[in-house]
């Protein structure tokens, strides 16, 4: 997969924030983008703050990250807040990236379903939640790397692609 994107990478947890648990769900994604070929825009790590949250988000968006993933915050726990900060920021959801990839990662994990992340659109940027579990990071990731080029080309209406609306298949 090539991923020709600039990326923000934004882990969220009261402890990796405090410096008390070291941060692997942002290290793994960042691999594997730098890996892909993207550009690595920035790389941050904040608490479990709605607000703050959601005002990296539009900031990221604002200054021209084509992709922001973020990591952490989609459980059930009432911290959990990185679903309702990506709500406030996107224009319009894109509600099929987060319910395929809960349905074919809770094949071999049941507790894919209890996962709330959800992702969106603000302006030419794609935002995913992704849980905080490095080994859910992994498996979202190999889901994500099959459609998110076709995904930003889309948005970003690069010059090369064949129709903005047509499938790779067609």
């Amino acid at each position: 997969m090539k991923l020709r994107a600039r990326l923000a990478i934004l882990t969220v947890s009261d402890r990796s924030s405090a410096g008390i648990r070291e941060d692997r769900g942002g290290p793994l994604i960042r691999s594997w983008a730098t890996d892909a070929g993207a550009e690595i825009l920035a790389a941050e790590i904040l608490p479990d703050e709605r607000s703050i949250i959601a005002e990296r988000l539009e900031h990221w968006s604002r200054v021209g990250a084509d992709l922001i993933l973020t990591t952490g915050g989609t459980g059930l726990s009432s911290r959990d807040v990185t679903p309702e900060a990506t709500l406030d920021v996107i224009e319009r959801a894109v509600p099929g990236i987060a319910e395929w990839i809960r349905a074919s990662t809770g094949r071999s994990n049941r507790f894919a379903y209890l996962s709330r992340g959800v992702a969106g659109i603000r302006g030419r940027t794609l935002i995913v939640n992704l849980p905080g579990s490095p080994r859910a990071v992994g498996e979202y990731l190999d889901h994500l790397g099959r459609i998110l080029p076709h995904a930003l080309e889309q948005l970003a209406a690069r010059p090369g692609s064949e129709r903005g609306d047509q499938h790779p298949s067609s």
